[in-house]
């Protein structure tokens, strides 16, 4: 009978008291003791009130039920597929909804709806499939922050191949736990690629100019992203990432061993060269064999550039063994570097050729560090120096004239 007269009085109602009504008709749906009769029409009168054209009336709906598990499904998929605002109070909790739902309202939902599924706690791999292929930005950003999705390599690089571009996903990317090589290589890549565009449009530098540096500092990241790296796995996946973007170069590769980075060279050559990482790790420890040189020749290195690879090779090794990189940041190693310029100096390389001013740039780029790293220290040894002096000039003040003592 209550029932009844609510829907005889929400016929006269205003909007905001239908609103308020149908609220306190859905808390009393789902936290009262109602019979079995009073249950089935108050479930009618929810049903009906979906048709209002208050969007007040069917958010106070969704608002209560959102997050209740007795609740007929139907009425909660008819509130999932209302308007965003008030979809999204229930399709970001509502346990009644399966995966099969939640997909389908991502793929018909705008962002809003998006982003509130992709909030949920513990979402399905499923719906974080079709939010990593569908999904407008916001949802994906909101997606990397749940870090109770489940989220697989592929679907990373599938969110970054849509919105690499957007700095919100890539941080929230970053921030997640565990993030992959591959996945921190691609977001590098695409930070450089972003400054470089940007300082071109400032006219800043020259495109040639810009480019490089910004392949100089995507490498320095690249081999940072190795060397963090533990997990063989996950390193074969960066390699073959990075020679699918064509950026697995000889460039890159002799950078790595000149700063003393062995592992990512291994697996390049096991990836270029079709070969298994263990046999490219036997082939590493034998010196004298030619298997070595064989092997760079297998991977596609240029003869030009072959002396100067063996030449690396030997002395990365040499300098792992002495334990000289424990610790230290990774860069271009001058010990490494000053072994290769001598090694190609033997062989009388020619001073124009390509390698030898590749090597000189680096030759160029380990005396800049050197500089800064002296200069940092100089500035650090000033400021301590300025400390003391202070310290000295107030002991001064302080101390009593001669005559005071006398007295």
């Amino acid at each position: 009978m209550i029932i009844r007269r609510f829907l005889l009085w929400v016929r006269s109602a205003s909007a905001s008291e239908r609103a308020q009504g149908a609220g306190a008709l859905a808390r009393a749906y789902v936290s009262a003791r109602l019979s079995p009769e009073e249950r089935r029409e108050a479930e009618a009168a929810l049903l009906s009130l979906l048709d209002d054209t208050s969007a007040a009336v069917r958010r106070a709906i969704a608002r209560e039920l959102g997050a209740e598990l007795d609740v007929p499904r139907h009425l909660v998929l008819a509130l999932a597929r209302d308007q965003s605002d008030v979809a999204a109070l229930v399709l970001a909790r509502s346990p009644v909804l399966l995966a099969s739902d939640l997909v389908d309202c991502v793929e018909t939902g705008d962002a809003l709806a998006q982003t509130a599924i992709a909030v949920r706690p513990g979402l399905p791999l499923a719906v974080a499939s079709a939010l990593a292929s569908v999904g407008a930005p916001d949802a994906l950003v909101a997606l990397a922050d749940n870090h109770t999705a489940v989220l697989p390599e592929q679907l990373m690089h599938r969110m970054l191949e849509r919105h690499a571009k957007l700095p919100a996903l890539r941080e929230a990317l970053l921030a997640r736990p565990g993030l992959p090589a591959a996945v921190r290589q691609r977001i590098a890549a695409a930070v450089a690629e972003q400054l470089t565009a940007f300082v071109t449009r400032r006219r800043w530098l020259r495109t040639e100019r810009a480019e490089g540096a910004a392949r100089e500092a995507c490498e320095r990241a690249t081999l940072m992203i190795a060397a963090a790296e533990r997990d063989d796995a996950a390193l074969a996946a960066l390699v073959r990432l990075l020679r699918a973007e064509g950026r697995l170069t000889p460039r890159l590769l002799l950078r790595g061993l000149l700063s003393g980075e062995e592992r990512l060279f291994i697996w390049a050559l096991a990836e270029l060269a079709d070969v298994p990482s263990g046999r490219v790790a036997a082939l590493a420890a034998d010196e004298r064999g030619r298997g070595r040189g064989a092997l760079l020749e297998r991977a596609g290195i240029p003869d030009a550039l072959r002396p100067a690879f063996l030449a690396a090779w030997s002395a990365c090794r040499s300098f792992a063994r002495q334990g000289q990189s424990d610790g230290d940041p990774i860069g271009l190693r001058q010990p490494i570097l000053q072994r290769v310029i001598d090694a190609c100096a033997l062989r009388g390389e020619a001073d124009g050729d390509a390698l030898t001013a590749l090597l000189r740039r680096f030759e160029a780029e380990v005396a800049r560090e050197e500089a800064r790293d002296t200069t940092a220290l100089l500035v650090e040894n000033a400021a301590l120096g300025a400390l003391i002096e202070a310290d000295r000039a107030v002991i001064d003040r302080q101390r009593p004239a001669p005559g005071m003592i006398a007295a």
